[in-house]
């Protein structure tokens, strides 16, 4: 195989395995799905409101799933909508106190999780060059400012 082949369907893999390893943590624990997680990340690392498109813009979850999860956060309390101060239009949503409480606990699962697969075993230099990769590909979907082409997308065009 060659080795492009082989680091892509690694990424592939290696996405999966540990995602699918989380969200059992997640569900088992906190009855917290990854997808609702992923949202609930966002939100803690912004000290504002965060609009609700920008969530769809930067977690791995596409519009209407991210309101789709944050409905479901805000019945569970998790999560608050406000109305944007800068746009009318738009709606703001943030972590509510109880909503910060759970993501803490959650995040310590994650981490938790994630150690024997990841942190424990990676090394300071392997886990650089992953969020260098990282970085890399993903200035790049920006730069494009668009989804890639897929055999999908090419036919409806």
């Amino acid at each position: 195989m060659p080795d492009a082949d082989y680091a892509f369907y690694g990424l592939v893999w290696a996405g999966t395995v540990m995602t699918e390893r989380v969200d059992r943590a997640l569900v088992k624990a906190h009855d917290l799905p990854v997808s609702w997680f992923e949202v609930m990340l966002w939100l803690a690392s912004s000290p504002e409101p965060v609009p609700a498109s920008v969530l769809g813009n930067s977690t791995m979850l596409s519009r209407s799933q991210v309101s789709r999860v944050v409905d479901a956060l805000q019945g569970r309390g998790l999560v608050s909508r406000t109305p944007s101060e800068r746009d009318a239009r738009s709606i703001e949503v943030s972590l509510t106190a109880e909503g910060r409480r759970v993501f803490e606990q959650a995040d310590a699962t994650r981490r938790e999780a994630l150690a024997p697969v990841f942190t424990d075993l990676l090394d300071e230099r392997d886990i650089e060059a992953l969020g260098t990769v990282w970085r890399k590909l993903k200035a790049e979907k920006e730069r494009l400012g668009q989804e890639p082409v897929t055999r999908s997308t090419r036919s409806h065009r």
